[in-house]
C-alpha cells in the first residue's frame, strides 16, 4: 500500500493535519493504533475536564458548535468533538492500526504495521506527548504493599486502597488529583516541585482569555530565549469547573493536605523531600504575577482604563514554616502514591537516527532535521507556545502541511 503522506495518530494534532493535507489535494492515510481520540478515551480520569474554555477548540475548519463556549467539556464531551471532526473532515482513516517501525525505505519511509506496511514519501508523527508516564526509578523501592498509579491508569478514588496518599508533582494534574481524592476522605500529603500558579479568572474574564488576547499562547519560537527550557515547562495549576474556582496550594492547604517539597529520595525505608517548598512557592508567585503585570500593561495600551475590570493581586502562597523532610513508609501512614510527575512520547518504533542525547527527536519547529520528509507535530512548543493544546493544532498544522507540500514538488522536480 502507498501513500504520499502517511500521518500517524488519530487524535486532534492528526486530524488537523489531515484535513490541512486534504485542503492541498496531497494523498494520504492516518493510521490510529486504537480508534479516533484513542488516548482521550483509554487514557484520562474520569472526573478530567479540559483546562480550556469551548471556545478555544479551533481546528482547521471546524470548532466549538454548543452553546456554553465559556465553559469547560469533560471527557466525554471532548471525545465526541474530536469524534464529529474525523466525520466532518472525512479523514482517510486506517484504526486498529499499530505501526510497529517506521524506516528509511524505497523513496521515502516504509511504515510497517500489523495489518500490513506502507510506503510513502512522507510522513507525519501526530502520537502526541504523553504516552508514557514518568515515573522515578525510586518507586521500584517501595514496599509491595504500597499501590502505586498513573495519571494513565488512574479513574477515580474508589480504585485506590483506604488511608492515606502522597501525590508527587504539583502540576494541574497533581493538584487536581489531590484535592479529589482529599474529598473523598483520604489523607493526602502533596510533594510540590516547579509548578506555576495561576488565578482562574482575572479582571472578569478567563485567565485562558487573557493569554489568547495578550498573544502569550501565539509566542513562536523566536520569542524565547531558551527553546528547550519553554517545551519543559509544567502545566498551569489550573482546573474547569462550572464554579470557574482557582485550585493552587492556599486552596489545598485550606481543604487539609499537607504541603511538601519535592520529592529527592528513597532510603532506609524513608522517602525524603527537598527543603525548598518555600522557594518553589516564591517563583511560582513571582511568574503569576509577572503575566498579571503584562496583562494590565497590555489593557492600558489597548483598551480604555478600566473598560476591562480592575488591577488584581492575590495572596502569596502560605506554604508551613517546617514542612516535615522524611515520611517513614514502614508506619502505614501512606498506602498508595500517584505519581502526577509528568510524561513522554513513546517513539520506540521509529527506527531513524533522529534522536538526541536524552531521546527526544531534534527537530526544527515540526519539521525533523536529520530524515528529510519526516515530521512531527503536537508537541509542546513546537512552533509556539500553544503547540500541545487543541487550539494549537490548526496553525501548526497549515505551516507544516505547506513545507510538506513545497518538500513533496520539489522532490517532483528532481525525479523528473
Amino acid at each position: 500500500m502507498r501513500a504520499a503522506t502517511v500521518v500517524l495518530g488519530a487524535g486532534h494534532a492528526g486530524l488537523a493535519m489531515s484535513r490541512c493535507l486534504a485542503d492541498r489535494s496531497i494523498d494520504h492515510v492516518v493510521l490510529e493504533r486504537g480508534e479516533v481520540a484513542n488516548s482521550w478515551k483509554t487514557e484520562r480520569w474520569d472526573s478530567l475536564h479540559l483546562l480550556t474554555p469551548n471556545w478555544q477548540s479551533r481546528l482547521p475548519g471546524y470548532g466549538y458548535q454548543g452553546d456554553d463556549p465559556d465553559g469547560f467539556r469533560d471527557m466525554s464531551e471532548t471525545i465526541r468533538f474530536i469524534e464529529r471532526y474525523a466525520e466532518a473532515s472525512g479523514a482517510p482513516l486506517r484504526t486498529h492500526t499499530t505501526v510497529t517501525s517506521v524506516r528509511p525505505g524505497g523513496d521515502g519511509y516504509e511504515i510497517v504495521t500489523d495489518r500490513g506496511r506502507w510506503t510513502a514519501r512522507t510522513v507525519v508523527i501526530a502520537t502526541g506527548p504523553c504516552n508514557i508516564p514518568i515515573v522515578p526509578s525510586l518507586a521500584t523501592g517501595l514496599p509491595a504493599g504500597i499501590e502505586q498509579v498513573t495519571p494513565n491508569n488512574y479513574r477515580n478514588p474508589a480504585q485506590l486502597p483506604g488511608g492515606g496518599v502522597l501525590v508527587v508533582g504539583a502540576s494541574a494534574t497533581g493538584i487536581q488529583l489531590a484535592e479529589e481524592i482529599h474529598l473523598s476522605g483520604r489523607p493526602v500529603i502533596l510533594a510540590v516541585g516547579e509548578h506555576i500558579r495561576l488565578p482562574r479568572t482575572y479582571r472578569g474574564r478567563d485567565i485562558k482569555w487573557w493569554m489568547d488576547r495578550v498573544g502569550v499562547m501565539d509566542e513562536t519560537l523566536e520569542d524565547v530565549d531558551d527553546v528547550d527550557r519553554a517545551r519543559q515547562v509544567p502545566s498551569l495549576q489550573l482546573i474547569g469547573s462550572e464554579d470557574r474556582r482557582t485550585l493552587d496550594l492556599n486552596r489545598l492547604a485550606e481543604l487539609g493536605v499537607e504541603l511538601v517539597g519535592r520529592l529527592v529520595g528513597l532510603r532506609d525505608g524513608r522517602m525524603m523531600f527537598a527543603g525548598s517548598l518555600a522557594n518553589q512557592a516564591a517563583s511560582s508567585d513571582l511568574k503569576m504575577n509577572r503575566l498579571l503585570e503584562r496583562i494590565d500593561e497590555w489593557v492600558e495600551a489597548n483598551e480604555s482604563a478600566g473598560a476591562l475590570g480592575t488591577p488584581e493581586r492575590f495572596a502569596s502562597t502560605r506554604v508551613p514554616a517546617s514542612p516535615r523532610l522524611t515520611l517513614a513508609l514502614e508506619t502505614g501512614e501512606i498506602r498508595s502514591v500517584v505519581w502526577a510527575t509528568g510524561f513522554r512520547p513513546d517513539h520506540s518504533w521509529l527506527d531513524v537516527p533522529v534522536f538526541d542525547r536524552k531521546a527526544r527527536i531534534r527537530h526544527a519547529g515540526g519539521v525533523v532535521t536529520d530524515a528529510p520528509g519526516l515530521y512531527v507535530t503536537g508537541l509542546p512548543f513546537l512552533r509556539r507556545r500553544k503547540s500541545s493544546f487543541i487550539d494549537g493544532a490548526a496553525d501548526d498544522a497549515r505551516e507544516l502541511s505547506a513545507h510538506l507540500a513545497g518538500y513533496l514538488a520539489n522532490w517532483r522536480r528532481m525525479a523528473s
